[in-house]
């Protein structure tokens, strides 16, 4: 039996550490400038990046960019990396499509923000009910501030004050929902900056697929909505199980509990999401990231009976600011671009390439994870592929917890960028675009190839 103190994801920590060792010393050699560059820091700012995230980045140092089209990515070093990370799915439909350049080359013109609405936006509401199938819908700048408004309205209309979240589920900075089963014990999730507030007090959280007990949660009946992806995509990906989405309706239904499905990074899956192939059925539903090409921007809609009952609210609440909208939000910059992405970008003909490349990736790593015996496997949702460092599948968040591997996760990463290739630096995720390619597909497959056969030797 493997020795958790020596073996992470069926490897010597010896030989990872020997890895990364001798990855970050080639990386370091590729990236001269990058390196004088960075420094210990970028001056001015906390932490020596103008965002945390930055530093989570697994290389010895953040790769400084020069630009990006398409599906790479150049460095002001001069290395050109075939992106699989495509700023974790904010441009999953590769960066710069050419539609929203052109659209946002037009708007810059006109003014970027004037808080009033616009032809573009006209359009960008019919094209929000046909492709996702909700009949009303709002503006916001990102999925974050999207799922803390329709959390607001959840709560509003039902009169109840708790939500319930999946264990492994992750909905951007929304408070509430940094809470996890600890030894079978809701808790606050670790290293949440400044939380004062047990969060457990009012969110309920449950495994994922586990239809009874979320049917135990909800018997209280003061659970105003269950936020939820479609798929657990943040902590290694879990799949549901057959018949587990339907269950999440009927016993949500059951309970009066609204249903929220939060589709930022399940929109991989087709055009209209996870919930337009497979026929789900939210009360409401959220999207940020990719809608508008990289234009930061995000929706979120409302069933006709939701949206009744939040006017019927409105028209009895007390006047004065409701806490929901930003001022930027539904500028016209974004108008333009979810436009350009929803009518040109985001097609049935591209997801079928970026589905189609998808399949052959997952496929081929399989065989380089049989091929050198690995205890790994490999999961997918549409054109989002993990590799896992663990036996799969997973079926719930505590499975998913047990099976991150970080320092042998690490190691592969800065390998992989050594021979070309980006992916995501949280649990290996790799998205395609419509720009990849099948040669960058090949080449991030032997580059997968090259780092197992050296892990396995």
């Amino acid at each position: 039996m493997d020795n958790v103190s020596t073996i992470q994801g069926g490897i010597h920590r010896e030989h990872i550490a020997g890895l990364r060792e001798r990855e970050a010393a080639a990386f370091r050699a590729a990236r001269p400038k990058s390196e004088k560059s960075f420094g210990s820091g970028l001056t001015g700012f906390l932490g020596g990046v103008p965002m945390h995230w930055m530093n989570d980045w697994p290389t010895p140092f953040p790769i400084m960019a020069e630009c990006a089209k398409g599906a790479t990515i150049t460095d002001i070093d001069g290395n050109v990396l075939a992106d699989f990370c495509l700023g974790d799915t904010g441009s999953m439909f590769g960066h710069s499509p050419a539609p929203v350049v052109a659209a946002i080359r037009r708007q810059s013109e006109r003014g970027l923000t004037y808080m009033l609405p616009t032809e573009d936006a006209a359009a960008v509401g019919r094209l929000l009910v046909e492709t996702f199938g909700l009949p009303f819908w709002q503006i916001a700048t990102t999925a974050s501030d999207a799922n803390r408004f329709a959390l607001r309205v959840a709560r509003a209309v039902t009169g109840r004050p708790k939500i319930l979240v999946f264990n492994g589920c992750y909905h951007g900075a929304v408070d509430e929902t940094f809470v996890r089963l600890k030894s079978g014990q809701p808790a606050n999730k670790a290293g949440l900056a400044g939380e004062f507030r047990d969060l457990t007090e009012n969110t309920e959280v449950v495994e994922f697929n586990d239809t009874p007990a979320l049917e135990r949660a909800l018997s209280g009946g003061d659970v105003a909505c269950v936020i939820t992806e479609p798929v657990l995509t943040n902590s290694c990906m879990v799949l549901p199980e057959d018949g587990f989405h339907a269950d999440l309706r009927r016993v949500t239904r059951a309970a009066g509990t609204l249903l929220l499905i939060d589709e930022t990074h399940t929109i991989s899956t087709a055009r209209g999401g996870y919930t337009r192939r497979h026929g789900l059925e939210p009360d409401i539903f959220v999207l940020g990231k990719p809608v508008a090409g990289g234009v930061p921007a995000s929706v979120w809609g409302l069933s006709a009976e939701v949206a009744e009952r939040y006017e019927r609210y409105l028209s009895t609440k007390e006047p004065g600011y409701s806490g929901i909208g930003t001022t930027l939000s539904a500028n016209p910059l974004q108008f333009a671009a979810m436009r350009a992405t929803l009518e040109k970008v985001m097609t049935a003909e591209n997801y079928e390439h970026m589905e189609g490349l998808a399949v052959r990736l997952q496929a081929r790593l399989l065989d380089v994870i049989a091929h050198h015996s690995l205890p790994w496997h490999v999961a997918r949702v549409g054109a989002r592929v993990e590799f896992i460092c663990a036996p799969g599948p997973l079926r719930n968040g505590s499975e998913a917890y047990a099976a991150q591997a970080p320092e042998l996760e690490a190691a592969i990463h800065v390998a992989l960028v050594n021979r070309g290739v980006l992916i995501a630096p949280f649990h290996n995720m790799m998205l395609i675009s419509p720009a990849t390619t099948g040669g960058q597909v090949d080449r991030l497959v032997a580059a997968f190839g090259e780092v197992a056969a050296e892990l396995a030797a």
